[in-house]
């Protein structure tokens, strides 16, 4: 799924030399401690930050914990260079968002195996990206019955908000959506 995705660009990627023409993104600046205690009501207690370069993006991702089992997560994803050409946030989300079908088409084709059907995702708690309106140029949801993310594309940038805590999906996106609202209004 596309939350795992990017959580594991930042868990597994390796760490690379950022090249100096390329603006570091800072996710933990993002969202004021204001935001999250407007947003989810308890104070913010600590911030863990981390930046990596992942399939040719400058990732900076931001954990907010509270001290409760409410928590934040957001990321930003900004340009690099990347065998000598640049990569864009925008380029790697029209792939992951709008050639998704097609690459899964390939796959099966290739490996000769039956497509997994949107009832069998549905089963296992696996919903497709949908999206939302109202956000940036794009924005999807994604996620289980359990946890999902919010991705909103603005111009050659893209965040992503997951937000812990919270069991009702419902919930999830409308929070994780006041919270894009305000991290959108610090994106560069």
């Amino acid at each position: 799924m596309l939350h795992l995705l990017m959580l594991a660009l930042l868990a597994h990627a390796p760490a690379a030399m950022q090249s100096p023409a390329a603006k570091k993104p800072d996710a933990c600046a993002l969202l004021s401690d204001r935001d999250v205690r407007a947003t989810l009501g308890v104070d913010v207690k600590e911030r863990q930050p981390a930046s990596q370069q992942a399939h040719g993006l400058l990732l900076s991702q931001c954990y907010v914990g509270t001290g409760t089992p409410k928590s934040v997560s957001i990321a930003v994803a900004g340009n690099t260079r990347a065998g000598g050409r640049t990569v864009t946030p925008r380029a790697f989300w029209r792939d992951q968002f709008h050639r998704r079908d097609e690459r899964a088409s390939e796959r099966t084709r290739e490996k000769g195996e039956a497509a997994r059907t949107r009832d069998d995702r549905e089963q296992e708690g696996e919903t497709e990206a949908r999206p939302i309106g109202g956000l940036g140029d794009e924005a999807f949801w994604s996620g289980t019955r359990v946890a999902g993310a919010l991705y909103v594309l603005r111009g050659n940038t893209f965040i992503r908000v997951s937000v812990g805590g919270i069991s009702d999906e419902q919930e999830r996106i409308e929070t994780s959506r006041r919270l894009a609202v305000a991290a959108l209004a610090r994106v560069q």
